[in-house]
């Protein structure tokens, strides 16, 4: 038989007898992909109090039984929807509806809430901290960039060789529930723990005797964090304000390490307090809620500045960049936002987690943010290029915890009003050891590599010939029992340090790099170190 004797059938239909109910099959599935768009771009409120007001109004139940704020949101979205289904009309699409829907929209979608004075002041002063530190980091990686590469990577090679001696030096039964934060005093001689008691407790190193009870909460603590100039020579005695943590009842407490009673309590948030966070300066505190939005507060004030939304769900994670001028935060909606806290505007959304952010940190470098999930990967966002640099796949279970090592004597904490310790003369108003924040506010910053002296561009302690430490690492804990050394270059894996003590969900590295700490769910926290730390 030849091709050409070959009948052509033009009445064949794919699916034969079944066509008809595969097309409508496939209609189905075209119509639910449109359905989940439009739902998608629906505009609702992100404000809790007013998706309820909204569902009220609607004539539906204002919450339902184990219902959080976003799953509350996404109710009001379908309620929304079946209501325009019902009218034939899609007002509410963001993209194709009328000039009513578009009128809407605007009302419901971009608002401001006007600041008071306190908060324009405190943007006044973060403004000009924010462009002396960047200036100042600017100039030291423009000399960081003409440094031999052979004395560079000596340096990478000389640090993770001692990091791959670490291992476990001890453990310590840290309190009668989980803990959940464990962080390293600025002087590298305490170690802070806080559980799900309520309780935070101060222990010695490397001994890690018990040396300060905290009692004040009333519900577990979800956050603690250092005071950046706490027990360091010269800053903050032991009746300032040395370190703060956040409870579940939805206080921010302020604590100093002479006192059994807190210094202050910092009320506002309507549901339990994440993680928690100082500004570099030392003069404002960040705090995240599972009410869905973080909060900055004035520590010197006792007073809140800012409330932000923009979350769906519950904010957990919190950091501020070294240079005072953005914070992130992350949540259970999955979704990373970095803000520009001087403007109070969205610098860049961190999109791709499939599950809730755990953990943040901002690299020293400046551009660089980590962030640690449930979906058990760590990611590198490039705040140059507003997208995701690099996947870590960081642990087995969900990243608790991520920690870029930061050495205290190349990264200076100083006062927001206004000396910055420098050991080398740079330009424009600045003199040997000090730099006024406030020195120039109308003309734009210039930094030139000759404007640097390569020897000790940050720090009082002096370096040879500026190479910085600092950010050439990152620690992840996970709930896999389990403690990772990352480098900062390839994010390969340069050591496991496993707990065998139950989920890890807290780590930290010291200022000086001789310890890594990690509290677990077990009540007990471990303290990993090197040849050289003890």
């Amino acid at each position: 038989m030849d091709f050409d004797d070959l009948t052509v059938d033009n009445t064949y239909q794919l699916g034969g007898s079944d066509d008809e109910r595969e097309r409508a099959k496939n209609a189905a599935l075209i119509e639910e992909l449109d359905r989940k768009k439009k739902f998608r771009k629906m505009a609702v409120p992100t404000d809790d109090k007013k998706v309820r007001e909204r569902l009220r109004a609607y004539g539906e139940p204002i919450t339902l039984f184990g219902e959080g704020p976003g799953d509350r949101r996404d109710r009001l979205k379908y309620v929304q929807e079946q209501i325009e289904q019902a009218r034939g009309t899609d007002r509410m699409d963001v993209d194709e509806g009328s000039d009513e829907s578009s009128d809407e929209e605007e009302e419901e979608g971009e608002f401001y809430t006007e600041g008071s004075d306190d908060l324009l002041e405190a943007r006044r002063k973060l403004a000009r901290y924010s462009l002396s530190r960047a200036r100042t980091r600017i100039a030291r990686q423009r000399v960081e960039v003409g440094l031999p590469l052979g004395k560079v990577v000596s340096l990478r090679k000389e640090v993770f060789s001692e990091l791959k001696t670490f291992n476990n030096l001890g453990s310590q039964f840290g309190d009668d529930r989980p803990l959940s934060t464990i962080r390293f005093s600025p002087n590298s001689q305490y170690i802070l723990t806080t559980s799900w008691t309520g309780d935070s407790k101060i222990w010695d190193l490397p001994n890690l005797n018990l040396v300060k009870t905290k009692k004040g909460h009333t519900d577990k603590i979800g956050g603690a964090a250092w005071h950046p100039q706490a027990t360091l020579p010269g800053g903050i005695g032991e009746d300032g304000l040395n370190f703060a943590t956040g409870g579940g009842e939805g206080d921010v407490k302020l604590w100093s390490l002479s006192g059994d009673k807190p210094i202050a309590t910092l009320s506002g948030h309507e549901n339990r307090v994440g993680r928690v966070a100082f500004h570099p300066s030392g003069s404002y505190l960040g705090s995240a809620g599972f009410d869905g939005t973080w909060r900055l507060w004035d520590v010197e004030k006792h007073k809140e500045l800012l409330i932000q939304e923009g979350h769906s769900k519950e904010v957990y994670a919190l950091a501020f960049q070294d240079d005072g001028a953005l914070v992130s935060s992350g949540g259970f909606d999955a979704i990373g936002r970095v803000w520009d806290i001087r403007t109070g505007r969205t610098a860049m959304v961190l999109d791709g987690h499939v599950k809730e952010i755990l953990a943040m940190d901002f690299a020293p470098n400046g551009y660089q943010v980590a962030t640690g999930s449930g979906d058990d990967t760590v990611r590198i966002w490039d705040l140059r290029a507003l997208k995701t640099q690099y996947i870590i796949p960081a642990h087995k279970s969900s990243v608790s915890d991520v920690r870029f090592f930061r050495s205290q004597g190349e990264i200076d904490s100083i006062a927001i009003n206004g000396e910055l310790p420098l050991s080398g003369d740079v330009k424009g108003g600045i003199t040997d050891n000090t730099m006024v924040v406030d020195q120039d506010q109308s003309n734009d910053i210039e930094v030139k590599e000759e404007d640097v002296k390569p020897n000790g561009l940050t720090g009082n302690q002096k370096r040879e010939e500026g190479l910085n430490k600092s950010g050439l690492f990152l620690i992840t804990s996970g709930f896999d029992c389990n403690v990772r050394i990352w480098s900062a270059d390839e994010w390969n894996m340069i050591k496991n340090l496993p707990t065998d003590a139950g989920k890890v969900m807290s780590v930290d590295i010291s200022s000086n790099g001789k310890f890594i700490a990690s509290a677990s769910y077990s009540r007990s926290f471990h303290l990993f170190g090197g040849d050289n730390s003890l």
